[in-house]
């Protein structure tokens, strides 16, 4: 069991990084997992969005994601560098 100070420190990391490009790797189980980029948009209590790059038609989509996913490690972040 995680505790809530582990979700708010998740929390507090991730608003720090709101507005910059990150890189996702996210585990779709059974030994998948699924890269993309985006852009973290906004912080909420239980979750964070990401405006996802689509490359194909110019625009992206957003999805949303909870502190326990980043914690589980169901959801890998990476901050691109700028």
């Amino acid at each position: 069991m995680y505790a809530i100070n582990d979700v708010m420190q998740v929390r507090n990391n991730i608003t720090q990084y709101v507005g910059q490009k990150v890189r996702l790797q996210t585990n779709k189980g059974r030994q998948k997992s699924l890269v993309s980029s985006g852009t973290i948009e906004s912080v909420y209590p239980s979750v964070f969005t990401i405006m996802l790059d689509d490359s194909i038609n110019g625009s992206g989509r957003t999805v949303s994601y909870s502190y326990t996913d980043v914690l589980t490690k169901s959801v890998q972040i990476t901050v691109f560098e700028s």
